[in-house]
């Protein structure tokens, strides 16, 4: 279950982040509520994924699945770069999250 909470903890990571671009500077209220709320359940959800998981590997795997998320939504949503470099990076990124899980003992999901 410990993975579960992380991988939604690195989803609200995500949510917030992106959030972040449209609270303009926290002077918009809904948006600005709706971060603080998606960061609070973020830190909650690691928190609990910290309970087994070790901390290096969490906070590796919570900061890896929000960089990838991020950048993937960015090049949605903001139309950022998608050149072949930044993609290639992002998987090396996507990939180290997947080592991670794989080497700290388990399977894949």
């Amino acid at each position: 279950m410990s993975w579960i909470y992380l991988i939604i903890a690195g989803c609200l990571e995500c949510g917030w982040a992106i959030g972040i671009k449209y609270t303009e500077g926290f002077t918009r209220p809904l948006p600005s509520l709706i971060t603080v709320v998606a960061m609070a359940a973020s830190f909650w959800f690691l928190s609990l994924a910290m309970k087994t998981i070790p901390i290096g590997t969490a906070y590796a795997v919570w900061t890896g699945i929000g960089a990838t998320g991020v950048a993937i939504f960015g090049i949605i949503l903001f139309n950022e770069p998608r050149d072949i470099a930044r993609i290639l990076c992002l998987l090396l990124i996507l990939s180290g999250v997947i080592g991670l899980k794989i080497f700290s003992g388990g399977k894949l999901l």
